[in-house]
């Protein structure tokens, strides 16, 4: 199973995200911003191609991201509940995300094949998420799914701190 690795608290952020295998050679770059509908993230091989993309098109309470593998569009992922676990749903792969978000540790699934589990790892460098990804040909669509996990934990995080703002309207 190829194991991915991306430097901690680095997904959901605006800048250049670095996704290594695990002899530390770079792979794919993740770019973009989140925040408002139709900010988007692109995944990029390390030659400048673009592989993958996850585009937002919710409003604030209802979130969802259209899921682009190459320039098809793959599918639709949205939050379905939170309570006791955290789950969701992206449609037409059929894939179940569920977990615990906030200690990065989650798994998603097609019935009962698990195409990714997703956990943290302490490494010389700093600390990773690493993405153990059973077919080395999801791992674009996984990279990019893993990218809206973190955004939903570091943004019910800055909510969570600053109260019940319309924060999402200045992001």
């Amino acid at each position: 199973m190829p194991e991915f690795f991306i430097q901690e608290k680095q997904l959901s952020n605006v800048t250049r995200t670095i996704v290594k295998d695990e002899k530390g050679q770079s792979l794919f770059l993740l770019v973009g911003r989140w925040g408002t509908r139709g900010d988007a993230l692109s995944l990029y091989a390390m030659n400048g191609e673009l592989i993958a993309s996850i585009k937002q098109v919710g409003l604030a309470s209802r979130q969802n991201f259209d899921i682009y593998y190459q320039f098809d569009k793959v599918g639709t992922m949205k939050k379905i509940f939170n309570w006791p676990g955290d789950f969701y749903y992206i449609r037409q792969l059929h894939w179940i995300a569920q977990g615990n978000i906030y200690n990065h540790q989650y798994k998603i699934q097609h019935f009962n094949h698990t195409v990714m589990k997703m956990d943290k790892a302490t490494l010389f460098s700093g600390d990773y998420y690493v993405l153990d990804i059973s077919d080395e040909t999801d791992a674009p669509v996984c990279i990019c799914i893993a990218a809206v996990l973190d955004y939903w934990l570091y943004s019910r995080k800055r909510k969570k701190d600053n109260g019940p703002q319309l924060n999402w309207l200045f992001n």
